[in-house]
């Protein structure tokens, strides 16, 4: 099944949206991955933000930025799918269209993430290159990855 994917700055989203966002990254990013930090980061404002609906729940989310915000480069976070819902590569769809959203609408030839070391052959497959050690964010290991055009 294909996803329902919408693109939306912060101002355009609805209040129920922004309610199922971040009930969706806490739901996966404090309980399910069992770590205690501050999602709400004040970088929302400043985010595109990507939604995927399958019907009319929301199953899967990342954000955007253009360069200078979060990193020099444009970049890609809290990419997220409910997990009982990753079986249908929700997660696939969702970064293909981040990626390509950067590279049509911001017009950016590179993207860093900061991706969580366990996800590193999801990203590669994407096209993300891995580059330099591994290091901790909230508890967790992470990596700074590259996507080049």
């Amino acid at each position: 099944m294909t996803l329902d994917i919408k693109l939306k700055s912060f101002e355009a989203l609805t209040t129920q949206e922004l309610y199922d966002i971040l009930q969706l990254r806490s739901e996966v990013f404090v309980v399910e991955q069992d770590c205690v930090y501050q999602d709400i980061d004040g970088k929302d404002q400043k985010a595109w933000h990507v939604l995927g609906f399958k019907g009319d729940k929301l199953v899967a989310y990342t954000r955007i930025f253009k360069p200078g915000i979060y990193f020099e480069e444009s970049s890609i976070g809290r990419v997220v799918v409910k997990k009982n819902e990753r079986k249908h590569q929700y997660g696939n769809q969702i970064m293909v269209f981040s990626i390509e959203t950067i590279k049509t609408h911001f017009r950016e030839s590179v993207i860093k993430i900061s991706a969580q070391y366990y996800l590193k052959t999801f990203y590669t497959n994407l096209g993300f290159k891995a580059v330099g050690e591994t290091y901790l964010e909230d508890g967790i290991p992470h990596i700074a990855m590259f996507h080049r055009f």
